[in-house]
């Protein structure tokens, strides 16, 4: 098996690029071991430690500052009682044909967009509103 070594350089601290290439020796069982002796020491399993950095448990994510998001969602909560208006509503907003936005409509709560900017969003919900329909803008 060739060994890979870390770049000159790379993003990674001097002692982080050392650990890698003492480690890059090791067999699947010493890494296994290894690993375990990771949460018996921190108290934590390997599949926990990146969530608890990205939660703010590193110092860098003490550091960053909360990002907006940039994708967003239309979830549709209720059509009310126009629900033909709302049907056409979704068509009009989506590339569905009548039998899909019918489906959609009666499925709430439902997706109607995935992936669409802050303004398209508040477009479509506003859209379905406007034709009766409960709507909420939830970010991805």
């Amino acid at each position: 098996m060739a060994q890979a070594t870390v770049a000159e350089g790379s993003q990674y601290s001097e002692k982080v690029q050392e650990v890698l290439e003492k480690i890059s020796g090791f067999t699947l069982l010493e890494l296994s071991e290894l690993v375990s002796a990771f949460e018996d020491k921190f108290g934590i399993t390997a599949a926990a430690a990146p969530m608890a950095v990205a939660a703010g448990g590193g110092a860098a994510g003490e550091a960053e500052e909360e990002v907006e998001p940039i994708s967003f969602k239309v979830v549709l909560k209720s059509f009310g009682d126009k629900k033909i208006q709302v049907i056409k509503a979704v068509r009009a907003q989506t590339t569905l044909a009548l039998k899909e936005a019918k489906e959609l409509v009666e499925g709430v709560p439902s997706e109607v967009k995935v992936g669409v900017s802050k303004e398209e969003a508040q477009k479509c919900a506003q859209a379905l509103e406007e034709a009766g329909a409960e709507v909420e803008v939830q970010p991805e």
